[in-house]
């Protein structure tokens, strides 16, 4: 059975950083995604199997990084700099159909979701 546990979201400032953690088993390829009450959930940064292409939305393109520890079965989301628009509930999701080793960037790309963490940034 897939699970899948975000972790690491709090209240911050503008210009702070946190790091969201994603317990995801399996060498799969790996999303991060953020929704806000009343719009759809978005993808912001997704990672291949073995780590080493990415894909940023251009709302967090050189501000987020994202990574992951195979070992560790976890993968990361760094942010920095962070605005009060990147407010929102954050989640993990994890693909398990036969993949590519490329980041997948739709949403219907993955099969298994974790519950979020909230990330709030005030101003």
């Amino acid at each position: 059975q897939v699970q899948l546990v975000a972790s690491g979201g709090g209240l911050v400032q503008a210009g702070d950083s946190l790091r969201l953690s994603c317990a995801a088993s399996g060498y799969t390829p790996v999303g991060w995604f953020r929704q806000v009450p009343g719009k759809d959930r978005t993808i912001i940064a997704a990672i291949s199997r073995n780590g080493d292409s990415t894909y940023y939305a251009n709302s967090v393109q050189g501000r987020f990084t994202v990574s992951r520890d195979n070992a560790k079965n976890t993968v990361y989301l760094q942010m920095n700099n962070l605005k009060p628009e990147d407010t929102a509930l954050y989640s993990c999701a994890q693909r398990q159909r036969i993949s590519y080793n490329h980041p997948y960037y739709e949403n219907n790309d993955y099969d298994y979701w974790g519950q979020g963490t909230q990330v709030t940034v005030s101003s």
